[in-house]
């Protein structure tokens, strides 16, 4: 990740500087796009150190949720702020066209230089972008993109294939808005692409807020872990039902299991903790994700149904 943020420092730099030649708004929309990437990943990077942190008698369950605090971040503040920004400056761009200001991007003479940079550009983050998917099919399984990008526990991967994809996406509407100014000496297509960056970015941004404010607020283990672990404590000799099953991510790997099993009233209390102690050992075998475990015995209430 370090060597993404490298790379997108030094892009940002060669797309303020096509701007600097050119006036393009979309370049420089896209500038701030790239300063915006650069930014998420140290923010990333920062929150993956934080959340390494052990846990304290204030923070008795450590700082895993530290990385989702990050990612939070990224898509309020940075993405939220590029976003606007491009609006921003399409909204701006279009009042000098009203007013008759001239087109620097067909007057300099450096109309080439945007180009070059965006469709070089465009090579780097479509490498990058195939990265990002093969990484995230292991994760991913056999679910769809769109409801790996919403179940996802580690924030990082959404948010690097999110990131990725607007880059890349940007980058096609930059192209898009420059190529049609220099083709028909139309400065509203450079507006046009600049506004749609803005647009991208905002939607981005909010597709993350929302899937980032679920994990902060916390969410439970998937439907599959959930599966495993009630099966390991019904299959443990000595629990009759499991009455109730909560869990919780404390962070992308951290989960916490709160449950309440039933057992025989005649048992001792010895025989209980020996019951909960191997039930312990079971979740954790199919689970190693499990770092926090309560398990509550109880007698059973339930009435049997009656047969029928």
């Amino acid at each position: 990740m370090v060597a993404a943020m490298a790379a997108n420092g030094f892009i940002a730099l060669t797309k303020f500087g096509a701007w600097a030649l050119t006036g393009a708004s979309s370049m420089l929309a896209e500038a701030v796009h790239s300063v915006a990437d650069t930014g998420n990943q140290a923010l990333l990077l920062w929150g993956g150190r934080q959340a390494k942190r052990a846990a304290t008698e204030e923070h008795p369950f450590g700082y895993g949720r530290e990385r989702y605090i990050s990612a939070f971040l990224v898509s309020i503040i940075l993405f939220s702020l590029g976003g606007l920004f491009a609006l921003y400056e399409a909204f701006h761009k279009y009042e000098e066209i009203l007013e008759g200001h001239p087109n620097e991007l067909l007057e300099g003479g450096w109309w080439w230089v945007p180009v070059v940079v965006l469709v070089a550009a465009i090579v780097a983050e479509s490498l990058s972008f195939r990265t990002a998917i093969n990484e995230s099919i292991p994760a991913k399984g056999r679910q769809s993109w769109g409801r790996f990008i919403r179940t996802a526990k580690s924030p990082e991967l959404p948010v690097v294939l999110l990131e990725d994809a607007a880059a890349l996406l940007g980058l096609v509407f930059a192209l898009m808005g420059v190529g049609m100014t220099i083709i028909t000496h139309n400065g509203v297509w450079d507006v046009a692409g600049t506004a749609l960056i803005g647009l991208l970015l905002i939607a981005v941004a909010v597709t993350l807020a929302i899937e980032t404010k679920s994990l902060l607020l916390g969410e439970a283990a998937s439907p599959e872990a959930v599966g495993r672990i009630r099966e390991a404590l019904a299959a443990t000799d000595g629990v009759n039902r499991v009455i109730h099953l909560k869990t919780l991510h404390l962070g992308p790997e951290e989960v916490l299991v709160a449950a309440k099993i039933a057992v025989e009233p005649t048992d001792s209390a010895a025989h209980i903790a020996e019951v909960i102690n191997a039930a312990e050992a079971a979740i954790r075998a199919v689970e190693p994700q499990v770092t926090a475990l309560y398990l509550e015995p109880d007698i059973d209430t339930a009435t049997p149904a009656s047969p029928s």
